[in-house]
C-alpha cells in the first residue's frame, strides 16, 4: 500500500520553517530523538524509542551443525518486520520496499560489518556452533525506522548472554544460567546507524534522524553507519538528489560525535541494567 502524500499547506509550511532553520519539533537540524532504551526481563530482549518510534529486539541462541563451507564459524540470522500496528501503510504478507531496504541495511550494519565474532560462536569444528537470530519487531513508526531498529539490534546483542557450555570429547554439556553464569557475546565493535534527509532547495541543510513527514518530503536520504572508534561499516544513499563528495564528508564528521554520544548512553543503561540484575559473576 503506497503512504499517503503530505498535503499541500503540510508541504509549503514545514519547507517554510526548513529554510528559517526551524523543525517542527523543535530541535536542531543536526539534534537526534532523545532514545530511551528498556531491558525485558530476559537478556537479549529490547525496547528502543526514538520519539514514537518504537522497535523490540530480541536475541535467542541454539546449537546447530555448521555451515560446510564455515566449519569454524557460528550463523548469525536476522529478521526483521514492521507491524500493521506500526502503521497503516503496511500489511502482513506484503513487504513495502522500505521495510526491505530495512532488512538489507539492517544485515549490512549488524552481521556483514563483523560486529558479532562468528569464531567464538563455535563449539566442536564441523560439529556444533551456536546460531544467533536476532528478531526485530518494529511496532511504531514515526519516522526513521532504520536507525532505531539498528540501535536495539546492537543493544539486544550486547545485553544477551549465553549459556555456558563444556565440551568432553565429543559430548557437550550446556549448564543452566542458575548453575554457572551466562557468557556475554565477543563482539568486536558497536556500528550505530544515522540517517540524514536531503530536501529539493539546495539551500536548506540536511536534517539528521527525520520525523515522518520530513522523511516522506525529502528527496534522499542518506545513512551512514559508524562505530564510536570513527570506522565507517556502511554508507548508502538509495538514489535522490546528487550530493557532493564534500558534503558526505561533511555529515560523516557530523554523526562522529554523534555516535560516540549514542556509545556512551548504551554503555551507562547496559551497566544499570547489569547492576539490577542478581546473576552469579564467576
Amino acid at each position: 500500500m503506497r503512504p499517503p502524500s503530505p498535503s499541500i499547506p503540510e508541504k509549503e509550511f514545514t519547507y517554510d520553517a526548513l529554510k528559517q532553520s526551524l523543525r517542527l519539533d523543535g530541535r536542531g537540524f543536526l539534534d537526534l530523538r532523545t532514545p530511551s532504551i528498556n531491558f525485558g526481563p530476559e537478556l537479549g530482549w529490547v525496547e528502543c524509542a526514538m520519539g514514537k518510534t518504537r522497535v523490540i529486539a530480541q536475541v535467542d541462541a541454539k546449537m546447530v551443525k555448521p555451515l560446510p563451507e564455515r566449519p569454524f564459524e557460528g550463523i548469525v540470522t536476522i529478521h526483521s518486520e514492521i507491524s500493521p500496528m506500526a502503521s497503516s501503510d503496511y500489511e502482513l504478507g506484503r513487504p513495502s520496499e522500505e521495510e526491505i531496504s530495512i532488512s538489507r541495511m539492517l544485515d549490512k550494519v549488524l552481521r556483514r560489518s563483523d560486529a558479532i565474532d562468528k569464531e567464538s560462536l563455535c563449539i566442536l569444528s564441523g560439529q556444533r556452533v551456536w546460531h544467533l537470530r536476532l528478531t526485530i519487531h518494529c511496532i511504531a513508526d514515526a519516522g526513521n525506522m532504520l536507525d532505531c531498529a539498528c540501535l536495539a539490534g546492537i543493544v539486544a546483542f550486547k545485553h544477551f548472554r549465553r549459556p555456558e557450555i563444556e565440551v568432553i570429547g565429543d559430548e557437550v554439556i550446556i549448564h543452566d544460567p542458575t548453575e554457572r553464569a551466562p557468557i556475554p557475546l565477543a563482539i568486536h565493535h558497536s556500528p550505530f546507524c544515522l540517517t540524514f534527509a536531503f530536501f529539493p532547495d539546495p539551500s536548506t541543510r540536511p536534517v539528521v534522524d527525520p520525523t515522518l513527514l520530513e522523511q516522506r518530503l525529502s528527496t534522499g536520504l542518506l545513512s551512514i553507519a559508524m562505530n564510536a572508534q570513527r570506522e565507517i561499516c556502511v554508507l548508502q544513499k538509495a538514489g535522490g538528489i546528487p550530493t557532493a563528495p564534500d558534503e558526505v564528508l561533511r555529515l560523516v564528521n557530523v554523526a562522529v560525535p554523534l555516535v560516540k554520544d549514542l556509545d556512551q548512553l548504551v554503555e551507562a543503561r547496559l551497566k544499570e541494567d547489569w547492576q539490577e540484575r542478581k546473576v552469579e559473576i564467576r
